[in-house]
């Protein structure tokens, strides 16, 4: 073997420095979506433990490396990686380096789902809990308003000010704020632990959770979500494909490809329901049991003649009634609650599709096929494939 092609054959591993905190599930879920490019594509990896808003580590300044991921949430960091010249991917929504690509959640497609899941629970009050430190708490405010807007209905904001040290002072605020508004609200958390602070609000002012304030969260940190009381329903981030869209495009650009400093946005998974919006705020109770109905036999195949059966109504009165509340057909809520299940078979087990389709009611996999693509804008499997990078 020549000399040159042994060394092309030992050239070493890519070293990449990766500067993510691990102090939350948010953070490790992109460092685990790292972890999975290099199963394919191997690199050596630097990672210490560290948390949000640390200051550089150490050894960056003299680190010989080729590449670096970081989530820069803190002028210090941007700098000390700045500073390196290297190849670096961004992400964090803080935009401290905007010379860097940069990958991050889809906050409109959160603050929808968010907002789609308090509406289909009968809200007409809505709220929005935000953390002013953050660009993703404005963002999610601002899609959570529009869509809640858009629906017909108004938003109220809570906004902290930055100088609160005391977290007694915060749930103090948050208490008052709460018992201010309308009843029944849905409330939209901007992140998990926002959310069990409102939650731990709402039991210091006597608030009923779910009946008075439901509450979604973001991140879906199930350790957190589990100790909230009542457990807390958060939308769920897709942080594997963040981390790997992000190692991708370190990989481009380590391999001399010029990758501009544009934005990545990476669409959530769902919803994970839990007690804090397990509720149907609806007062029309013939409406809140057809729901109810759906709910639990959506996948079992019925139609709306089936859903007739549990109210004392005419089928145009209870058509009327449903879109008026609902903003949409009776039809259409079964189909949304089946492609619902759909998608979490799809991309939380290996069922093939033709037996995704015989629990979810589709009488056939083709027809569910056809409606998948034509709700999503995807295919089946490549829902699946996306949902496991």
């Amino acid at each position: 073997m020549q000399p040159s092609a042994r060394r092309r054959r030992l050239r070493r591993r890519p070293r990449v420095a990766l500067l993510v905190e691990t102090s939350n599930a948010y953070a490790r879920g992109v460092l685990q979506g790292v972890v999975r490019y290099t199963e394919q594509h191997p690199w050596s990896l630097q990672v210490l433990e560290q948390g949000r808003g640390d200051d550089p580590p150490r050894w960056l300044e003299q680190w010989d490396g080729d590449g670096i991921i970081a989530r820069i949430e803190t002028l210090s960091i941007a700098q000390a990686v700045l500073r390196k010249r290297l190849p670096t991917v961004d992400v964090s929504a803080a935009r401290l380096a905007p010379s860097l690509p940069w990958v991050e959640t889809d906050d409109r497609q959160i603050a929808k789902l968010a907002a789609e899941h308090l509406i289909e629970r009968g809200f007409r009050q809505f709220a929005f809990c935000a953390d002013t430190r953050f660009n993703w708490s404005r963002w999610r405010e601002m899609h959570f308003s529009e869509h809640v807007r858009a629906a017909g209905f108004q938003c109220h904001t809570y906004l902290p000010r930055k100088a609160i040290k005391s977290m007694n002072a915060l749930r103090a605020g948050l208490g008052r704020w709460l018992k201010g508004l309308p009843k029944p609200v849905g409330v939209f958390a901007c992140y998990d632990v926002r959310g069990q602070q409102v939650l731990d609000a709402c039991r210091d002012a006597s608030l009923g959770v779910p009946e008075e304030v439901a509450v979604i969260g973001v991140d879906n940190d199930e350790l957190l979500c589990h100790l909230a009381a009542p457990p807390l329903s958060s939308v769920i981030p897709n942080t594997l494909q963040t981390g790997y869209e992000a190692a991708a495009l370190l990989d481009q650009m380590m391999a001399g490809r010029k990758v501009p400093p544009n934005a990545h946005l990476i669409a959530p998974l769902g919803i994970a329901e839990r007690q804090s919006t397990d509720i149907l705020a609806v007062e029309d109770r013939d409406i809140a049991r057809a729901l109810q109905f759906i709910r639990e036999h959506a996948c079992e195949g019925i139609n709306v003649s089936d859903v007739l059966r549990t109210c004392a109504l005419s089928r145009r009165v209870f058509e009327q009634r449903f879109q008026r509340l609902l903003g949409h057909t009776p039809r259409s809520e079964i189909q949304r609650v089946r492609l619902r299940r759909v998608k979490q078979l799809v991309s939380d087990t290996d069922l093939p599709f033709h037996k995704i389709a015989e629990r979810t009611g589709f009488e056939h996999a083709e027809y569910l096929s056809v409606i998948f693509k034509r709700e999503t804008g995807k295919t089946l499997s490549r829902y699946r494939t996306e949902a496991r990078c």
